[in-house]
C-alpha cells in the first residue's frame, strides 16, 4: 500500500511551499501565506456522479 498524495497548491493562496504540519494526519502548512490547513476525505456519493442530458442546468 502506498503512502496518500500530498496536496501539490495552498487551497488558500495557490502557492506550493507546503510541508506536512505537527497537527496530525491530513494536517499542512503554507508557508507563503502562512495558514495551516487539514485535508479529509468524506467518502464516496451514493449516487455516485449523475450525467446531464445536454441542455440541462446544473442544480
Amino acid at each position: 500500500m502506498s503512502e496518500r498524495a500530498a496536496p501539490y497548491y495552498c487551497p488558500y493562496c495557490g502557492d506550493e511551499d507546503l510541508r506536512p504540519s505537527e497537527e496530525g494526519h491530513g494536517a499542512w502548512e503554507c508557508a507563503a501565506c502562512n495558514r495551516a490547513f487539514r485535508l479529509a476525505f468524506l467518502g464516496l456519493l451514493a449516487s455516485g456522479l449523475r450525467q446531464r442530458p445536454p441542455g440541462e442546468e446544473p442544480i
